[in-house]
């Protein structure tokens, strides 16, 4: 029996790399797949009459609101032309320290991942901006390419991060399905904002990393010149520009912190302050808020899509045996539970290459996070894990998809190798902060 699940697997696998929508391939092969498995009494009909109520749920649920809000918010931020103001006030600032653009590129990837939350956007925007600007100014290409790249992944695990919402409602349910497997009925909850607080220490950590590498790297290269328009910035300028998105950060995160608002209420507050900001850069008007409308509807349409159709399949795999598929092979691993949990993040690692993290938290997690929550494993920690696991992913050759959108808005003259051995040291940045989380647990604080 453990088989019918395994081809499952198998099939929905084949049809994603065949190159099908993951939505659609999730929902329909599931449901075909249960079709087919009626007449031989694998599958039981009526558990299709749960599929309704799955949808409703997850339509309904409070803590998803929170998705499309923050995407609102990191679109106006984006659209607003903002960060490219934040990019050129920090690069002034840096102008007399060697390597002062890069650390500039660092400060403000981490000022958008904070404030943004979308990997995919931050790496776009910031390619188009920066990327160009590196090479002309004498970096090298390849470290160019790896700190763009790379710094743009930090939206994966710096809060309020959009990865850590979808991550915080799984690993609730998760961690409620665990102890009612375990007989607890006094249970313990995980939230969204655990998992913000959680997410602090190891996305300082990865950012300090980044800055000791290219200060490091770019110390002795006496091909880098001077920023070109020798342009200085009075400290009053420069705190105009950072001020805001800043307030905002602190706003958001700082509200959920103290307890003052939810993470859905919090991103409410997000989106109306990057109205705000704005409007105060007279950015505002009928187009602009038409075309961050309808980028917020198209992004949050693809992500609740998935949603139900990772819903659907999760249903369908634990209706033809799936649980016990799961239990058979973290059974069968041996060394304990730190062996499992380095298998689990192994298989993690490898399907960050063709799948999203959005099709990863609601397709893979819901059906190894229970094991490992019944080994004793805490649910915050376990899911930092996870995040920084996936973002190591996202950078790693050559299915990364931070490579692929970087390779999308990178010239011509800079060939894919480049990129490649460009994000190498960034990638054992991110292994060394995971490692470390993973023997210091207090790293989560």
């Amino acid at each position: 029996m453990e088989i019918i699940p395994l081809l499952l697997l198998i099939l929905i696998c084949t049809a994603l790399l065949l190159g099908y929508p993951v939505a659609f391939t999730l929902a329909g092969v599931s449901i075909l797949f249960a079709l087919i498995c009626v007449p031989f009494g694998i599958f039981d009909p009526t558990i299709f009459k749960s599929i309704p109520i799955r949808i409703f749920g997850i339509m309904n649920n409070v803590t998803l609101l929170a998705v499309p809000l923050f995407i609102f918010m990191g679109t106006i931020l984006e659209r607003s032309g903002i960060a490219a103001k934040m990019l050129e006030n920090m690069a002034a600032a840096f102008r007399n320290t060697k390597g002062g653009l890069s650390i500039s590129i660092i400060l403000v990837g981490a000022l958008l991942a904070a404030s943004t939350g979308i990997v995919g956007a931050t790496v776009v925007t910031m390619g188009l901006m920066s990327l160009p600007i590196l090479i002309n100014q004498g970096y090298e290409k390849s470290f160019s390419t790896g700190l763009v790249a790379s710094t743009g992944t930090l939206g994966q695990i710096i809060p309020p991060s959009i990865a850590l919402v979808l991550l915080g409602d799984v690993m609730s349910n998760a961690y409620q399905r665990a102890q009612n497997d375990m007989g607890i009925f006094s249970q313990q909850t995980v939230t969204v904002g655990d998992l913000f607080i959680g997410a602090i220490v190891p996305g300082i950590m990865i950012c300090v990393g980044y800055l000791i590498y290219t200060i490091y790297k770019n110390n002795n290269n006496k091909n880098i010149k001077a920023n070109s328009n020798g342009l200085s910035i009075e400290k009053i300028e420069l705190f105009k520009t950072l001020a805001l998105p800043i307030i905002l950060i602190f706003l958001v995160l700082g509200s959920i912190f103290a307890g003052i608002a939810t993470p859905t209420e919090a991103a409410a507050i997000g989106a109306f302050g990057a109205l705000v900001i704005a409007l105060i850069n007279r950015k505002i008007n009928f187009n602009f808020l038409k075309e961050t409308s309808e980028k917020t509807a198209v992004v949050s349409t693809m992500i609740f899509t998935i949603l139900i159709g990772a819903s659907i399949f999760s249903l369908i795999f634990r209706g033809v045996g799936g649980d016990e598929l799961i239990n058979l092979i973290f059974n069968s691993l041996p060394g304990g539970s730190y062996t499992a949990l380095i298998f689990v993040l192994l298989v993690i690692f490898f399907l960050g290459f063709i799948l999203d993290f959005i099709e990863i938290c609601y397709v893979i997690v819901p059906l190894i996070a229970p094991p490992l929550l019944m080994m004793g494993f805490d649910p915050v920690w376990l899911a930092i894990l996870f995040a920084i696991n996936l973002q190591t992913s996202f950078l790693t050759p050559p299915f990364g998809f931070s490579l692929f959108y970087l390779r999308g808005v990178a010239d011509e003259s800079i060939q894919t190798k480049e990129i490649y051995k460009g994000v190498v040291p960034f990638i054992l940045i991110q292994i060394i902060i995971l490692f470390a989380v993973m023997l210091f647990p207090i790293l989560i604080i």
